[in-house]
């Protein structure tokens, strides 16, 4: 189960070797320990397990659930988050992170595009953030009885 939250292998294995949680609090705080001890090829393997933001339907339910902000958007907007994706990953080499969830089409394209002017540690920092956030929104998810 913890491998739906978060894809990387070493993400679920610490949080599982954290048991047993005291508490909600304690699972939390386990997810966010281990996401600060992710390695370069942790995150990219934890980011290989997200949509692109504004394609939920390479993500499955989960996707579709989180990026709800995107549904229904206008589809000059769609394209303009397809082609500021399409730059970024070229910059990066890896998908945009960022937690969808609550989030609208237009408020993750200016993210988007702010975050494409930082440099690769600063983006890492920022990745790990929203993986943080990711992670806590789908273990809340599960511990509630719903899908991650």
């Amino acid at each position: 189960m913890l491998r739906e939250v978060c894809a990387s292998r070493a993400w679920a294995t610490a949080v599982a070797a954290a048991r047993p949680w005291a508490d909600r609090a304690a699972l939390l705080a386990a997810g966010e320990a281990a996401v600060a001890r992710l390695t370069a090829a942790d995150l990219a393997e934890a980011m290989a397990g997200h949509a692109r933001i504004g394609a939920p339907g390479g993500g499955g339910a989960t996707a579709r659930r989180e990026q709800t902000g995107v549904m229904g958007a206008d589809p000059a907007l769609l394209a303009e988050l397809r082609a500021a994706n399409a730059a970024y990953e070229a910059k990066f080499g890896h998908v945009f992170l960022i937690r969808a969830t609550g989030r609208t089409a237009a408020g993750m394209l200016a993210a988007l595009r702010e975050r494409y002017g930082n440099d690769a540690a600063t983006e890492t920092e920022l990745i790990r953030a929203e993986l943080r956030s990711i992670n806590a929104v789908r273990l809340a998810r599960l511990l509630d009885g719903t899908a991650p």
